[in-house]
């Protein structure tokens, strides 16, 4: 039975939450979904539906079990076949296990073109799979007649080809077309004309287009734009008008404006006359008529249906060419049609029967997505088709014998049909790596069981690695997991997962992180054995380390991520792409040290602020503490070194947590009280006290001005709930580091209230002293602060007066670092950040974000979503089968896609670029040199092996961040008669080193030339072990 769907349950839906918003999700929550059709295609709607969370799913499908559907439907077992089930049986308690908050049902009664299509009037959206268009017609015009309209959608998958049709009814509004989060700008200048022209702060592009509105807050002088909304005609990336404001006051400083979503109606046509002059999508630039000219393939492949009662058979030339002619019959009869594409058409013909997993896997994401489209009316429909071909994976196929192709009665039967026999033992054969085992993961193992990829009995295998485990909002995309899973390693968990949907699967499965720490295991030798890498990563840093492994080793990599609705792919193939690490993001922005100190502007100032102070005070403090402690064995022994004068690092931060460790809960709650003092009056008594109200810079213009906004110091008051969480939730943290336990009574206002009546709190007296307002300056390091002669006395005293009391104890030596915990709301880790950061923005006067909000952003949560992950793996899939064959440049495509626009672009990848250093030398990111040498080889040895071996000689040797020789340097030049094993020093079992080496530019005063990494092995042995 399903839950209870209104509360949504945050611990699984966190990360959806961030893409769809809570309107959606609730909405999601009230609808129902009839889906017909359990083959590949189907089967991955359901999954991803599912996991999203509706209300109620009805699978239907009237189709029996056979051996083909293993290698296209992941919830069929062997079994399932041997006992003859329906597929509708077998997959039901698969998908219904997803999700507990979703009801499955089923059926598997007979729709056709007789039956009576009234009881569709109980689902919000209905979509048909594995249906011929006489039935889609029938269904689509029930769907489109009924008040309320019900949203229809059909989709298939014909081998190498797909599409997706939607149709949302004549009229169908959209709340948030785009799915981006609004961006709030700072304003620089208003004109008072007309129209008014408005100019950003700082450069700042405002991401505007002519037509839409903005709402206007905090402006001084012009204050009549307060709280209004207007329509902006935009000028330039920083400037846009918005209409006459020549009769409003001057513009005097400050305002912000906020981009206001306005809903977008859409407009659909039925099936039948979209038939006729389909609107598509074009996914691929390359070849624009493509979609087009898979329509009218696909219409022909129905009427071949028709007329013949079956698809074309495998490899039948006599088929084919019915089917081209029925397509140019077909094509003759759109209005809206490109030139017929005879390969193409062959290519359908040939594959009809067949399927390709990883297509089916690429356009079930799409599809997915435009149902929860349909159910929420979050982001912008498909209008109305979109065709995928996967020509680029048969075309090279095409010489080969029909034999290739024909059924064997395995579970690879519908591969066969599109790849042969030949790739599909490739495939088995294949040895792969796979580097994480998250969302991309868990869909990318799916696809390689599916595939066949890694089998034992082949010689194959599929590696994988992660050292996380699971938790609970894993599994609302990690689909291999159920709830029983929780706290298991992922790795382990996923494959085991995968072995029941292809046992034949060899899988090597590890808790490793992949880093330069873990190279011992990762090694060359490692890299030598492998085939493919696949990274499956949610960060730059991981994905440029193995990047780079890869390269080093020669492997092809095919990365890929979401983010939301966002997905991205690409393919790099030694000696024909680029690699990851070629192209480089901009650094994310970091806010100004002042600005987090003492100048918040917006929310994401307040809330990166709470979230370094629970860093400083709960994880950093405590780690150095006992660091320190661990450095230096007893007190006594500091005593008498800070007497001596010695420095030592950290010691006088040490010693004042040292001096006023607490020691029962009353003095946690004690702390806390003062800390709400410190962090919410204190700091804007003092920033006003330096800064009052009328000071004005240099240019006689206010201090106090946007984006800096003057604080309000807070007075404590326990009634505010606010004030409670902060003080709670603080002490709870400092009783955690410090090891001092508590009840739950403690917790309660009661005996909160009692404990801060007895607190006194000191009269607070501003400093004179400087605060920083200069935006390059770094955060400082506390531990290497210099410490006044007085401070050092009073550290001195505090330090014996603990060693007079006794209180200097091996427990007192140690305290609990925290790890930030963002998905336990149990802890008070979220009740901290989200107090304290709620607090500084009413300090501030800054609008408070809602605790979801904060958590994203405190918690770095990239948002995500099941429906771009399925996308995104598959696509990769595909990509593995052309690196398999050995494809070459022009068949590899990277994309990028964005569903919630929708929009999906498949693109060339980046070519290889050559380094010239001579007319005849060039290299490129995948060429190394080696050199091999002995004992007794020095570097004047090496850089003579190189002329002669490669034809120029270096002028500069680097390894790592050593520079070995470098002419200018001072000395360098009697380096040339050490040995390389002096210069380097390698460790014992160190084969080989790579260096960076330059070489002199032709023309005199221009830079060195970069050279390929030269390989330097030590000794011949080294080499021949290599090899």
């Amino acid at each position: 039975m399903a839950a209870d769907p209104m509360e949504i349950d945050d611990s699984l839906y966190s990360r959806q939450r961030y893409v769809l918003g809570d309107s959606a999700m609730h909405q999601m929550a009230q609808s129902s979904v009839f889906l017909s059709g359990l083959g590949g295609l189907g089967v991955e709607i359901a999954k991803n539906i599912v996991l999203a969370g509706v209300k109620a799913v009805t699978i239907h499908d009237t189709k029996q079990c056979e051996m083909w559907d293993l290698g296209t439907n992941f919830f069929i077992r062997e079994e399932d076949v041997l006992n003859q089930r329906k597929r509708v049986e077998a997959v039901h308690p698969r998908v219904a296990e997803l999700n507990p908050y979703v009801q499955v049902n089923t059926s598997s009664s007979a729709l056709d073109e007789n039956t009576d299509l009234s009881f569709l009037k109980n689902y919000q959206c209905v979509i048909l799979t594995e249906a011929r268009l006489k039935l889609q017609k029938k269904v689509n015009n029930y769907c489109h007649s009924h008040q309320p309209p019900i949203k229809f959608i059909g989709c298939d998958v014909f081998g190498i080809c797909a599409r997706v049709f939607c149709d949302f009814a004549d009229t169908f509004e959209v709340s948030d077309p785009t799915g981006e989060e609004p961006k709030e700008v700072f304003v620089q200048n208003i004109t008072q004309e007309n129209p008014g022209v408005v100019t950003c702060m700082d450069n700042r592009t405002h991401g505007l287009q002519t037509g839409q509105s903005i709402l206007f807050r905090e402006v001084h002088g012009m204050t009549e734009l307060n709280g209004t909304v207007r329509q902006v005609t935009v000028l330039s990336p920083y400037s846009f008008s918005i209409g006459d404001t020549s009769s409003l006051q001057p513009y005097a400083h400050g305002g912000i404006f906020l981009q206001i979503k306005t809903p977008k109606t859409y407009s659909f046509e039925r099936l039948e006359e979209q038939l006729l002059e389909p609107q598509v999508l074009t996914p691929d630039f390359s070849k624009p008529e493509a979609p087009l000219q898979v329509h009218a393939a696909l219409l022909a492949l129905d009427s071949f249906q028709e007329q013949h009662h079956r698809l074309p058979n495998v490899g039948c030339l006599q088929d084919a060419e019915v089917l081209v002619k029925l397509t140019e019959e077909v094509n003759e009869s759109l209005k809206n049609r490109a030139p017929v594409n005879q390969e193409l058409v062959r290519c359908v013909s040939r594959t009809a029967r067949g399927s390709l997993a990883p297509l089916a896997a690429a356009v079930g994401g799409i599809a997915s997505q435009e149902v929860l489209k349909a159910l929420t009316g979050k982001f912008a429909p498909l209008q109305q088709w979109f065709y995928l071909d996967a020509i680029e994976v048969v075309r090279p196929l095409q010489s080969l014998a029909a034999e290739e192709f024909v059924p064997k009665g395995d579970r690879y039967d519908a591969l066969r049909a599109c790849i042969g026999e030949t790739m599909c033992q490739k495939l088995h054969q294949l040895r792969v790596f796979m580097v994480g085992c998250g969302a991309i993961g868990c869909e990318m193992l799916k696809n390689f069981a599916l595939l066949g990829v890694g089998l034992s009995n082949s010689s194959g295998e599929i590696c994988i690695t992660d050292p996380d485990l699971i938790e609970k909002s894993n599994l609302n995309r990690q689909f291999l997991f159920r709830p029983h899973h929780i706290q298991k390693p992922k790795s382990t968990t996923a494959a085991a997962a995968t072995l029941e949907i292809n046992p034949q699967l060899q899988i090597d499965a590890h808790l490793n992180k992949v880093c330069p720490a873990t190279e011992a295991i990762y090694s060359d030798h490692f890299y030598s054995r492998l085939h493919l890498v696949v990274t499956a990563l949610d960060n730059v840093e991981a994905r440029r380390y193995v990047d780079s492994r890869s390269v080093s080793n020669q492997k092809p990599l095919l990365d890929s991520g979401t983010m939301g609705t966002k997905g991205h792919t690409e393919t790099i193939v030694p000696n024909l792409t680029e690699s990851y690490n070629s192209h480089r993001d901009p650094p994310d922005e970091e806010i100004p040290f002042c600005t987090l100190k003492s100048f918040p502007a917006v929310i994401e100032h307040t809330i990166q602020w709470a979230r370094d102070k629970f860093e400083s005070a709960f994880s950093h403090k405590p780690s150095i503490y006992n660091v320190f402690w661990q450095t230096y064995s007893s007190a006594e022994e500091v005593l008498q070194r800070m007497k001596a004068r010695e420095s030592l690092e950290g010691s006088f931060q040490v010693i004042k947590l040292l001096s006023r460790r607490p020691t029962q809960w009353e003095h946690c709650v004690a702390l806390a009280r003062l800390k709400f003092d410190k962090y919410f009056k204190r700091k804007a008594l003092q920033l006003l006290h330096s800064f009052p109200l009328d000071t004005r810079l240099k240019d006689g213009s206010l201090f106090w001005q946007s984006p800096k906004r003057p604080p309000s110091p807070i007075e404590f008051d326990l009634k505010d709930p606010l004030h409670f969480i902060f003080i709670v939730s603080a002490a709870r943290l400092f009783a955690a580091i410090y090891n001092i336990p508590y009840s739950e009574k403690d917790l309660t206002q009661e005996v909160v209230s009692q404990i801060i009546l007895d607190i006194s709190i000191p009269e607070y007296i501003p400093a004179e002293k400087q605060i920083e307002t200069d935006e390059t300056v770094k955060k400082p390091d506390n531990t290497k602060l210099t410490v006044s002669s007085e401070e050092e006395r009073e550290a001195i005293s505090h330090l014996e007066e603990a060693i007079a009391s006794h209180s200097v104890t091996p427990d007192r030596l140690r305290m609990s670092p925290i790890l930030f915990e963002k998905d336990d709301d149990t802890n008070g880790h979220m009740d901290f950040v989200a107090s304290a950061s709620s607090l500084r923005a009413r300090m501030y006067g800054i609008k408070a974000a809602d605790r979801l909000k904060t958590k994203r952003i405190a918690g770095k949560i990239i948002p995500a979503i099941a429906t771009a992950t399925a996308a995104v793996a598959g696509l990769v899939a595909i990509e593995a089968i052309k690196v398999v064959g050995g494809y070459d440049f022009e068949a590899f495509k990277n994309c990028f896609f964005n569903l919630a626009i929708p929009v999906v672009v498949l693109t060339e990848t980046a070519k290889v670029k050559r380094t010239q250093i001579r007319e005849n030398i060039s290299f490129s990111i995948w060429d190394r040199w080696t050199i091999h040498g002995h004992e007794d080889f020095t570097l004047s040895d090496f850089m003579n092996a190189v002329r002669e071996k490669y034809g120029i000689e270096p002028t500069m040797v680097v390894h790592g961040v050593k520079m070995l020789y470098v002419p200018v340097m001072p000395g360098h030049s009697k380096r040339l008669k050490l040995t390389m094993q002096k210069l380097i020093k390698p460790s014992s079992d160190r084969r080989y080193v790579d260096l960076t080496v330059s070489f002199a530019a032709e023309a005199d005063g221009d830079e060195d030339l970069p050279g390929p990494p030269v390989r330097y092995y030590f000794s011949q042995e080294g080499a021949a072990e290599r090899a």
